[in-house]
């Protein structure tokens, strides 16, 4: 790599992952000698970059926690990719994030050529999300732990919550955090059931790394997004909803997350009928939130469910009986 900017923006790319990096290995990665490195992390500490180097057999590069925010090295593909993440963030389920995604964003914008402000608002009026924030909320840290993880191929410790309750010990290789725009999700390989497992972040707790580093094995599918994709829908399979209001139509589909959409009967009653891969707890929750009288005219599940959970609420408030 002999363009110096690239190499240079690469090497900072590397540096800003949470881990130490051996000079030899940032060689190897940047295909330049180690000299060319140490030159390199000179120029980074000259533009401000607290880069901190340890000596001996595992010493290395680290960049650090500084006095104040260096400068920032953003191409433009960089910075159309900032601004439409830190424009989701705003509206985003992640706990925290959106006050400060609004902050972030208006200084980002101020400082955009107008070539890259009309970019980024072009994408971002083409595009609409399938839900809107209905999700769990994830803690920032949690996400940026994993993140981290995944950038630095460092195996990961966590516990982690079934859908059931049932609390376990992870220890996995990160492979890519995946955002459905409802939930956040971690594949990872799990070492101890030796195969490829997803995870929903709202259930994680306690991740940390291991600084045990890994080399990336082969995703069955090639792809992250198709991997989930696939792993839900033989975890829950589709079902046809089907569910009467009596309410008018825009009261209830404010109400209702933006996959789920009522169609007009009357001016005083409305209709969803939809095929989702939603989970049968979570449906007859949503749908008891909407605040206005409702049946469930199928699945025969979701009745059921429904049923048995009126039943022990009914106990649960003094008003059933045996």
């Amino acid at each position: 790599m002999t363009d110096t900017p690239a190499r240079l923006l690469n090497l900072l790319s590397l540096l800003q992952t949470p881990r130490e990096w051996p000079g030899s290995e940032l060689a190897r990665r940047l295909s330049v000698s180690s000299r060319t490195i140490r030159r390199d992390v000179d120029r980074l500490r000259d533009l401000g970059y607290p880069v901190e180097a340890t000596k001996g057999a595992v010493g290395g590069y680290r960049l650090v926690a500084g006095t104040a925010m260096p400068p920032l090295l953003l191409d433009d593909e960089e910075a159309v990719a900032i601004a439409v993440g830190l424009r989701a963030g705003a509206g985003h389920a992640i706990e925290g994030v959106e006050e400060a995604s609004v902050r972030a964003l208006a200084k980002l914008e101020q400082v955009l050529p107008s070539r890259l402000r009309h970019r980024v608002s072009t994408l971002q009026n083409a595009t609409i999300p399938l839900t809107r924030g209905d999700g769990a909320t994830v803690a920032p840290s949690t996400l940026t732990t994993l993140a981290g993880a995944v950038t630095g191929q460092e195996r990961l410790r966590f516990g982690y919550r079934a859908g059931d309750g049932t609390e376990t010990k992870r220890l996995v290789e990160p492979y890519r955090l995946v955002s459905t725009g409802r939930r956040w999700y971690l594949v990872a390989y799990d070492m101890g059931r030796e195969d490829w497992r997803t995870f929903r972040v709202d259930r994680v707790s306690d991740p940390f790394p291991t600084a045990a580093r890994f080399t990336p094995r082969e995703l069955p599918t090639g792809d992250a997004a198709a991997y989930l994709t696939r792993s839900m829908a033989r975890a829950q399979p589709e079902v046809d909803l089907d569910v009467s209001f009596e309410a008018p139509v825009e009261f209830v589909a404010a109400r209702l997350p933006a996959h789920l959409a009522p169609v007009a009967v009357t001016e005083s009653s409305c209709r969803l009928r939809t095929r989702t891969t939603d989970s049968t707890e979570w449906l007859v929750v949503r749908l008891a939130l909407v605040d206005a009288a409702f049946t469930i005219h199928g699945p025969a599940s979701l009745v059921e469910y429904a049923r048995d959970l009126s039943t022990r609420l009914a106990t649960a408030t003094g008003g059933g009986g045996r």
